[in-house]
Formats: structure tokens, C-alpha cells, sequence
């Protein structure tokens, strides 16, 4: 299978997709059409069918952070270093638009995937909080 990323994103029904394939979470289609919108970078990979089978988003202010979310990569795909070359294209991107400091949060079980790739958890007394139901 060859593979062909961009940076062009996918469309929202893809999105949609790809996100209820994996058991991600369920949304509107009109939140997966704001998120795409809301985005600063979105990286797409398909298969030689032209089927999204992975996406990586970043978020920023386009001068100080961008941030890391949604790297997804359909079941059937995985392993094949999708997520790899997703993330380097959105890291290479976010330095080509003069943007350094580059944020995430890895999902339970993943750290070790963005450590590989040049990424490193933040310190105990560092910061970075959540909001919490009810909170």
C-alpha cells in the first residue's frame, strides 16, 4: 500500500469517520466542520484508494505555541510509521511557519511514541492542568 499525505485537510464526513472507526469519541458533524475550520494545520495521509487512513491536527496562536491534537490512524493501518511521518509533517510545518514551541498531550499508553519523536513530559512541578467535571 502506498500512502500520499498532505496538508490539505480531509472533509468533515472523513473526519467523522475516521474518528467513529476508532472509537474516539461521537460529535455533530457540524463540531467535526468547526474543528477542521478551527484549524491551523491539519495533515492527512490516505491509502491508494484515496481513503483517510490517519490525521493529525495543530492548533496555534501562529506565533508563540501551536499544539498537537487528534493524531489518529485507522486500526487497519497502524504500524506502518503513518503516525510518525504525520507528526514530522506537522512539527516541520509548525518550524516553517516560525512557530517552536510545539505542545501536546499523549493519549494513556502513548508517551513513548512522542518521546521517539523528540517530545518530552513535563516535570512533576510543572505546569499544565486539565478542568475537571463539575469543576
Amino acid at each position: 500500500m502506498t500512502l500520499h499525505y498532505s496538508l490539505t485537510p480531509p472533509t468533515a464526513a472523513e473526519f467523522a469517520a475516521l474518528y467513529a472507526e476508532t472509537g474516539w469519541a461521537e460529535w455533530s458533524p457540524e463540531a467535526f466542520e468547526r474543528a477542521l475550520a478551527g484549524s491551523w494545520v491539519v495533515c492527512s495521509a490516505r491509502d491508494d484508494d484515496g481513503r483517510l487512513v490517519g490525521i493529525g491536527r495543530l492548533i496555534s496562536d501562529g506565533a508563540l505555541h501551536a499544539f498537537v491534537t487528534e493524531m489518529i490512524v485507522a486500526e487497519s493501518a497502524r504500524g506502518g510509521g503513518i503516525g510518525s511521518e504525520i507528526l514530522r509533517m506537522l512539527v516541520d510545518e509548525s518550524r516553517r511557519r516560525g512557530v517552536d514551541d510545539i505542545q501536546l498531550f499523549a493519549a494513556r499508553g502513548r508517551a513513548a511514541f512522542y518521546e521517539r519523536h523528540g517530545f518530552a513530559p513535563r516535570p512533576a512541578d510543572g505546569p499544565g492542568m486539565d478542568v475537571v467535571a463539575g469543576g
